[in-house]
């Protein structure tokens, strides 16, 4: 039996003459579906990390106010399975072994029935998520901090905006007759992907640990809902947020369900995997893969020593802490060797141990790679801001117009334009009197300050171009930037981190991630396969359908490296003094606000 449907699809030729050509040795492949911000996207992934297919659709966002976002999980639903038809399209379903789901951590709400309901005062049920990006609980998240609980220690000491404990005291205080009330189910996107493939109701302990405050071995905290006055939530036993939950790439139930499979272009029966936040699949798409031969500082290192930097709207920072920092390890494998082989199953270890970072969230115990803590430092608004930046100026019709003439991206036209215009200085120098400060969504790490705002320092006169290339260059340095603040202040609570590994959207951009590097003073490494973040969801397949014995084992062999990156050091004083100034930038803005406020 074949997999069809009359959809077309995008696909890696090379992969799929591999696909005919070895049809008769039973290839095993792999699904994975990542429901991104703005679009959703499958890939068709075989047991060596290489994407054969993948294809994309993009998905609605609606902004009925400013600092509201919200989706439809139909809608999310429909593109997931339409994107999955397109690429198991003329492939042998005995072949296709395994499905696996990651999506931003929005929040969705149904009712009894799994039916959606409304998170807006307009009623429109459609409408029934709150996506992961929505600031619209600032009152409620302040009044959750100002409690210090100690579920708080596991979120850098400040719980985000962003998380879904402070939008469930929103819709209680907001919607509660339409919306608090009739809720059945409170579902981070992740798992209501899983259950709308299996009908179960399990959730992934990667978004429980991450965004609910449930810990691997303590569970829900009775009294953190209370004092919030969520006790609701505790009184039904947490059904309605979740109390079974399942590993990362776990299998649940009994795989695709029949009206699931039929809807997905899939045999019934596949194994599901438990889900990852869309971040996290990139971490596990890139980070644990073999870099024997490249000469990099993290060779024979355990994985401690590496960050995965997922980067697309926003861009989170993954590093993994671990017992026994100093031990060494074979070139082949970066896990310890007593945790090489953990069971997916195990939740709890007593030998790990755990960094708190001010600021940066975690840590959290299994949330990405069973038997190892997470932290994870991150920037609301990266690739949006690059596009806010690049589109709000006054000379974006002309490079619109410029690109599509040379017939190349508008990043790719304006990374050219700056070779074109920095003469004999390297890019990076252009800047040397525009500086920005990146925070116009607030900072999520180190400083956990939602109200500070973006900076620009250094403007002129000049509407052309050139200007708007150089404005382009001095925020991609200010994320580059942000993310050594985060570095800084990981390595200042013990981590020892030493390579980046990058993936996701603005992966493939080469002056954002060169600036990484010489800005951080760390080689970048990026992945073999440009969509890391759908191998990392194709992996948790593979460990579902039981052809892996640990999502690690699925991790080293179909994570690869590609091209990597190194700092240019000759640059290293340019870009200390950046940063000096970047410091400045927070500084003189809390000043400000401070001058003002005793008005």
């Amino acid at each position: 039996m074949r997999v069809c449907s009359p959809l077309s699809c995008s696909f890696n030729r090379k992969a799929l003459l591999k696909m005919h050509s070895k049809r008769q040795t039973s290839v095993k492949y792999y699904v994975g579906i990542d429901v991104g911000s703005a679009s959703v996207r499958a890939a068709l992934v075989d047991e060596f990390g290489t994407v054969a297919k993948h294809a994309e659709q993009p998905i609605q966002i609606w902004e009925p106010q400013p600092d509201h976002y919200e989706q439809s999980s139909a809608d999310i639903w429909a593109a997931c399975c339409a994107v999955t038809k397109k690429v198991v399209c003329g492939v042998d379903a005995s072949q296709i072994r395994g499905v696996g789901f990651d999506a931003t951590c929005s929040l969705v709400v149904v009712d009894k029935q799994f039916q959606p309901l409304a998170v807006n005062s307009e009623g429109q049920n459609n409408r029934n998520v709150i996506m992961w990006m929505d600031h619209r609980a600032v009152s409620q998240v302040d009044r959750i901090n100002a409690t210090q609980h100690r579920v708080l220690r596991y979120v850098g000491g400040v719980m985000s905006v962003e998380m879904q404990p402070p939008k469930l005291l929103w819709i209680k205080e907001n919607l509660q007759e339409s919306c608090w009330e009739k809720a059945g189910y409170f579902f981070d996107l992740p798992d209501f992907l899983s259950w709308k493939a299996t009908g179960v109701s399990a959730r992934s302990l990667c978004t429980l640990v991450c965004k609910w405050t449930y810990t691997s071995d303590g569970g829900w905290d009775d009294s953190f809902w209370k004092m919030i006055g969520l006790e609701d939530l505790v009184k039904d036993k947490y059904e309605r947020i979740g109390n079974h939950v399942l590993s990362p790439g776990e299998s649940v139930g009994k795989g695709l369900t029949p009206e699931a499979a039929k809807e997905l272009g899939l045999p019934e029966g596949i194994a599901v995997a438990a889900s990852l936040i869309d971040a996290h699949a990139g971490g596990l798409g890139v980070i644990g893969a073999d870099v024997k031969g490249h000469n990099l500082p993290c060779e024979n290192q355990p994985i401690t020593s590496r960050v995965a930097l997922i980067c697309g709207t926003s861009s989170c920072h993954m590093g993994n802490t671990v017992f026994g920092e100093g031990m060494h390890v074979s070139s082949h494998s970066p896990f310890p060797p007593p945790l090489r082989l953990i069971n997916i199953n195990r939740s709890t270890s007593v030998s790990e141990t755990p960094i708190f970072v001010p600021g940066v969230w975690g840590p959290y115990f299994s949330a990405m790679v069973p038997g190892l803590w997470l932290n994870e430092g991150g920037q609301s608004a990266t690739g949006k801001l690059i596009e806010h930046v690049v589109q709000g100026h006054v000379a974006f019709p002309e490079l619109k117009s410029k690109a599509a003439a040379s017939a190349q991206s508008i990043y790719t036209y304006l990374n050219s334009h700056l070779d074109l215009i920095k003469k004999s200085l390297p890019v990076g120098f252009l800047t040397v009197d525009l500086h920005v400060w990146p925070d116009f969504h607030g900072n999520r790490s180190p400083l956990t300050d939602l109200t500070l705002k973006g900076m620009v320092v250094g403007l002129t006169l000049s509407r052309g171009l050139d200007e708007l290339a150089l404005i382009y260059l001095a925020t991609i340095q200010a994320i580059a930037l942000g993310t050594r603040h985060i570095l800084e202040a990981m390595a200042a609570a013990g981590h020892h981190v030493n390579t980046l590994f990058l993936c996701g959207g603005l992966s493939k951009n080469p002056l954002f991630v060169q600036m990484h590097a010489d800005i951080t003073g760390k080689p970048v490494v990026l992945s073999k396969e440009v969509e890391s973040v759908l191998v990392g969801a194709a992996i948790l397949g593979a460990c579902a359908s039981g052809d892996f014995a640990s999502i690690q084992e699925a991790m080293a062999k179909m994570g690869r490296i590609g091209r990597v990156v190194r700092p240019n050091h000759e640059h290293k004083r340019f870009y200390d003094k950046k940063y000096e100034v970047f410091l400045k930038l927070v500084e003189h803005q809390r000043e400000y606000r401070s001058i003002m406020n005793s008005f």
